[in-house]
């Protein structure tokens, strides 16, 4: 059975319950899923990781949110080698901001530069669209499900 760590940050919870929305897609499909709040997982642990899920809304202006920032940080400042890591991104925002999901961008770029691989393409809900969190994170998951 695969294992994928879904690591998310947020200002609200919004990523939270896309964590929980993705996780369980996973887990009806048969990958054994762990949920930790970004601010909560040390960065050194990523080099244990094979498959993570990032979840991340941006607050603001662009900027990251209160649980995403000291992982960033710990990310930007310990450099780990993540060349044997693969990736998911999943993004919250509001496409009425200029900054339109800035946060998925900065995550994505540190990890990929570290080494990481991403794989997917990098999934957006938009608050803006009206439609559900679970709707578009449930369409987004499916295609993760070829990498695991």
């Amino acid at each position: 059975m695969s294992r994928i760590t879904i690591l998310y940050g947020t200002e609200t919870g919004n990523s939270e319950m896309a964590a929980d929305d993705i996780a369980e897609a996973l887990g009806d499909a048969g990958v054994d899923v762990d949920i930790v709040a970004m601010d909560e997982y040390k960065v050194a642990d990523l080099a244990n990781e094979t498959v993570v899920v990032l979840i991340t809304s941006t607050y603001g202006e662009g900027e990251l949110p209160e649980t995403t920032a000291p992982f960033h940080g710990a990310l930007t400042e310990a450099e780990p080698d993540l060349s044997g890591l693969r990736f998911a991104a999943f993004g919250l925002g509001d496409s009425t901001f200029e900054t339109y999901n800035n946060a998925i961008v900065t995550l994505v770029r540190a990890a990929t530069e570290l080494g990481a691989t991403q794989i997917g393409e990098t999934g957006k809900h938009d608050a803006a669209s009206g439609r559900s969190i679970t709707d578009v994170s449930g369409s987004w998951v499916k295609q993760i499900l070829e990498y695991v």
